[in-house]
């Protein structure tokens, strides 16, 4: 059976390094396991490198070791780069870059707990970590 192919917000990416028995924690150990492909674009991994160091606290990671995070995640993910897009429902333009990365990713789903792409569930495939894990986790 073929791997899931997905796009992880952001703030899953962080719940997962952070909080590694979370269910954001359980969708990354399930992409490193191969039963999940993770696609990406440079939007989410510059935003990684932004936002990383602010949870340090949470994580414990040095800034070389964050680099090399996100680094190993850029080797270990597709990449894609995706064109502008405008989703006009989208309440927040940051979010713009990462509905963009999951329409090119042609991805199954956009695992996110962003309110702002989970109030476009109804138009696309977005869910929450827990929503995906309920039907595809193992648990």
């Amino acid at each position: 059976m073929p791997a899931i192919r997905v796009v992880l917000d952001t703030n899953v990416l962080l719940s997962g390094i952070a909080f590694p028995n979370s269910v954001p924690g359980k969708i990354i150990a399930a992409w490193r396991a191969g039963s999940i492909d993770v696609v990406a674009s440079e939007y989410i991994f510059d935003e990684l490198r932004r936002v990383l160091p602010r949870l340090q606290h949470r994580h414990g990671m040095s800034s070389v070791e964050m680099n090399d995070f996100v680094d190993l995640l850029r080797l270990n993910v597709e990449c894609v780069n995706p064109a502008p897009m405008h989703e006009p429902r989208l309440t927040d333009v940051n979010d713009q870059p990462i509905l963009a990365t999951w329409v090119e990713a042609k991805a199954e789903y956009l695992i996110t707990g962003d309110k702002a792409l989970l109030a476009l569930a109804g138009l696309y495939a977005v869910v929450t970590p827990a929503e995906f894990w309920e039907r595809h986790g193992v648990n």
